[in-house]
């Protein structure tokens, strides 16, 4: 083999080896860039919320879409579980199933405490929602007859309550000491013989073709289509921290100084849940705190 060849070998090799080690640091290098590009991706996806389970009584609930607006902020999101009667959030709450619950009042709330144990406590204030008696027969409850029916919420607290509204009416009188939750028994004037008629709250608004009047708590009253306008007498109430049917959320005990819930209260208390429940319900539901 003459010089010639002998040097063209040698550079081909050369050139071939050069080659190759570009290749291979090529191949290094790119690598961690790859890896780094994947890291970027993975850090620019948006981490998932915090979900927090609100139980709710009824489907109207159109204030919690401004609520989570205010919390997307902050990565929280609520979704509400629906109950179709009030004896079901709280059991569901204290026995963990949910993470709070809006639907009550605090005389609703303390009672349900009270009778069952639960170890449950008010995070905050929501909600006035005057209850109001509605009739298809009558305009006013100055037309009531002797022996009229009248539909009332079955549980303790709430028929208490009507029974203070109609004595504000001038149909009724109660015994004072009964104080804002008086029975059937605590009835110390009838003078027109009303009959009560008992049923779950969910349902005295179906009762309105059967009765006189019907008591029909803000949540169901929304539900079927009544608002305040519709009411035969209205109950009369201002916010205050002594108002026992000022509407709450509820948590369990131990998470009440829960960030994420504190959070959550913090979004329904603001000027924009405030004016997203007047704008929507008209006086069905008042808020309750202050903005």
């Amino acid at each position: 083999m003459n010089k010639k060849n002998i040097l063209t070998l040698g550079l081909t090799a050369a050139l071939t080896l050069s080659l190759a080690a570009c290749g291979g640091d090529s191949a290094q290098s790119a690598a961690p860039s790859d890896a780094a590009e994947s890291a970027a991706v993975e850090s620019a996806a948006p981490a998932e919320p915090t979900v927090v389970t609100v139980g709710v009584v009824g489907a109207n609930n159109g204030q919690w879409d401004t609520v989570n607006e205010l919390l997307a902020d902050d990565n929280i999101k609520v979704e509400l579980v629906e109950f179709s009667e009030y004896k079901l959030p709280n059991e569901a709450l204290n026995a963990g199933e949910i993470d709070m619950n809006a639907f009550q009042h605090k005389a609703y709330f303390n009672n349900e405490c009270e009778s069952y144990g639960y170890d449950l406590s008010i995070l905050g204030d929501t909600i006035i929602a005057p209850l109001s008696l509605y009739s298809d027969k009558i305009s006013s409850v100055d037309e009531l007859k002797e022996g009229d029916k009248i539909a009332v919420p079955s549980d303790p607290t709430n028929e208490g309550r009507c029974f203070k509204i109609l004595e504000s009416a001038g149909v009724l009188e109660v015994d004072p000491a009964a104080g804002y939750v008086p029975e059937l028994k605590d009835i110390t004037s009838n003078p027109l013989n009303l009959e009560f008629v008992e049923v779950e709250a969910a349902n005295t608004a179906s009762l309105l073709p059967d009765v006189a009047a019907a008591f029909v708590n803000g949540a169901h009253a929304v539900d079927n289509g009544l608002n305040l306008d519709d009411a035969i007498y209205t109950e009369q109430v201002e916010p205050g921290s002594d108002n026992p049917y000022i509407n709450i959320l509820a948590v369990r005990t131990a998470d009440l100084e829960n960030e994420t819930y504190q959070k959550v209260l913090e979004a329904y208390q603001s000027a924009e849940t405030a004016q997203a429940i007047l704008d929507l319900f008209k006086g069905t539901y008042i808020p309750a705190f202050e903005y």
